[in-house]
C-alpha cells in the first residue's frame, strides 16, 4: 500500500477499513453488499445497484472497492445513495472484524474476485455469495488451475456463479464449481444506459469544440500513447483541424502522457484545468476522473485502448451506446465475447499498430456513411444482448441468508 501511495496518496488513507475496522453504518438494517474492485467493475455494477434500489428501497446498500479510483467512482455515480468502505485484506482476522461491524445479508461480487478467507467467513456467517458477470479467460483459467484445490474449495462456498457466457461457465465448472450453481446470465455491461444529464453534457462540449473532426483514444496504457500520437500525426497531415482526445487509463500517468504530447510537438489542452481546445490545438488530454463515458459522446470515432499492448482491452460498449464507431487493436481477451459479437455484426474495426490506426481513423473521419453503418451495427449488438441485470437481480433476490 505504501508503494502504491507513491503515485496515489489516497492509498495511505482509511487503512482501518482494510484491516477490518470500518466505521459501522448508522442504519443497522441488513445491507445488500456489492464488491466492485475498481472503476470498471463499479461502472458495471451501477445499473444493478440502481435496479435493486428501485425494487428494494427499504434496504441500504454497501459498496466495497479495492482501489481509491474505484471509491471515487462510487461517489461520483451513486453519491450518498450507498455507503462505501474499502474491502478488508483477505486475512482471517481482518475479514472477521469487518463482518462483525457491517450488517449484511447477501454479497454480490463483480467479475472474478476469488478471496478464500472472505468467502469462507461469509459462508460461516450465513451470508450467501453470488459471483456476478463472472468471466474466466483461457489465460486466467490456466493460472487458477495451478491452485485448483484452493480454488475448488473457494468456489464451493459460493451460492452461485452468474457467468457471462457458456465458455466462462464451462471453465468455472472445470475448476470445481458445482454445476447446478453455475448459470449463464449474460454480460450486464450490455445493460448500459446513458442519462439525459450525461448526454446533454456531451452535446454541450461538442458544440463548444465546433466543427473539428474529433476522435478519442480511451483508456490507453504504456506503449500505446506513442502509437496513438503517431497515428494522430498521420491524420493531421490530411485533416489539419482534426482533434484527438487522449484519455490515459490511470491517473498516475497523466503527467507522463502530457510530456509525451509535448515531445510530439503538441501542447495539450487539459480537461482537469477546464480548458477547451481552440482552433490551434490538436490535442485534448482527458486528465479528469469519471468523465470517459461522457467524453465518448464528444467524439466522431473511438479507439478503445489496452488493445495495442497485451492488456486485454476495455469496454467497447460505452462508445457504442453513444452511436460512436469503435476501433480496436488485437489484444482484447478481457472482452473477447463482446468484440466477437461486434465483429460478427460488422460493428468494429480492427487494427494492428500505429500505421493502420492512423489510416482507419482518417478513413472514418472522412466517411460519414461508413461511420453511421459501423455505429449502427454496434448499437444493434448492444440492444439485442440486454437483460442480464434482470436475470442477476432475480437470482440475488432468491438467495436466502441462513443462520450462522
Amino acid at each position: 500500500m505504501l508503494w502504491r501511495s507513491r503515485r496515489n496518496p489516497a492509498y495511505r488513507q482509511r487503512w482501518g477499513e482494510r484491516l477490518g475496522f470500518p466505521e459501522p453504518p448508522r442504519d443497522r438494517r441488513a445491507h445488500l453488499w456489492v464488491h466492485a474492485v475498481s472503476v470498471g467493475e463499479v461502472v458495471a455494477a451501477t445499473a444493478l445497484i440502481r435496479a435493486w434500489r428501485e425494487r428494494h428501497p427499504e434496504q441500504p446498500v454497501l459498496v466495497t472497492t479495492t482501489t481509491p479510483t474505484g471509491a471515487d467512482e462510487v461517489v461520483r455515480r451513486l453519491g450518498d445513495a450507498v455507503i462505501h468502505r474499502y474491502l478488508p485484506f483477505d486475512l482471517p482476522g481482518a475479514v472477521g472484524r469487518f463482518l462483525k461491524r457491517m450488517p449484511m445479508d447477501r454479497l454480490l461480487v463483480m467479475e472474478t474476485e476469488l478471496w478464500p478467507n472472505l468467502y469462507r467467513a461469509c459462508h460461516a456467517h450465513g451470508i450467501p455469495i453470488l459471483l456476478v458477470n463472472a468471466r474466466l479467460s483461457p489465460r486466467s483459467f490456466r493460472g487458477y488451475q495451478r491452485l485448483r484445490p484452493l480454488v475448488q474449495r473457494t468456489l464451493g462456498w459460493l451460492e452461485g456463479v452468474a457467468a457471462r457466457g457458456p465458455e466462462d461457465a464451462d471453465r468455472f465448472v472445470a475448476l470445481g464449481a458445482l454445476p447446478d450453481r453455475v448459470r449463464v446470465a449474460g454480460n450486464i455491461k450490455y445493460d448500459l444506459t446513458l442519462s439525459d444529464a450525461l448526454l446533454n453534457q456531451s452535446r454541450a462540449l461538442r458544440d463548444a469544440l465546433g466543427m473539428h473532426p474529433v476522435w478519442i483514444a480511451a483508456s490507453t496504457h504504456p506503449g500505446e500513447d506513442e502509437q496513438v500520437l503517431k497515428a494522430h500525426a498521420f491524420v493531421r497531415r490530411a485533416l489539419p483541424d482534426a482533434l484527438l482526445i487522449l484519455v490515459p487509463r490511470h491517473p498516475e500517468r497523466f503527467e507522463t502522457v502530457a510530456r509525451l504530447c509535448r515531445e510530439s510537438g503538441w501542447e495539450p489542452a487539459r480537461r482537469s484545468a477546464g480548458q477547451v481546445p481552440d482552433n490551434t490545438q490538436a490535442l485534448w488530454l482527458g486528465d479528469s476522473m469519471g468523465e470517459l463515458l461522457m467524453l465518448y459522446g464528444v467524439a466522431d470515432v473511438a479507439f478503445v485502448g489496452g488493445s495495442l499492448v497485451p492488456t486485454g482491452g476495455h469496454n467497447p460498449l460505452e462508445p457504442a451506446a453513444h452511436g460512436v464507431p469503435v476501433v480496436t487493436g488485437p489484444e482484447v481477451f478481457n472482452f473477447s465475447e463482446v468484440f466477437a459479437a461486434l465483429s460478427d455484426a460488422g460493428g468494429v474495426c480492427n487494427v494492428k499498430g500505429a500505421d493502420e490506426l492512423g489510416q482507419i481513423i482518417l478513413q472514418l473521419l472522412s466517411a460519414g456513411e461508413e461511420r453511421k453503418a459501423l455505429a449502427g451495427a454496434a448499437l444493434q449488438v448492444l440492444e439485442s444482448n440486454r437483460g442480464a441485470v434482470a436475470r442477476v437481480l432475480k437470482w440475488a433476490e432468491d438467495m436466502a441468508p441462513t443462520p450462522p
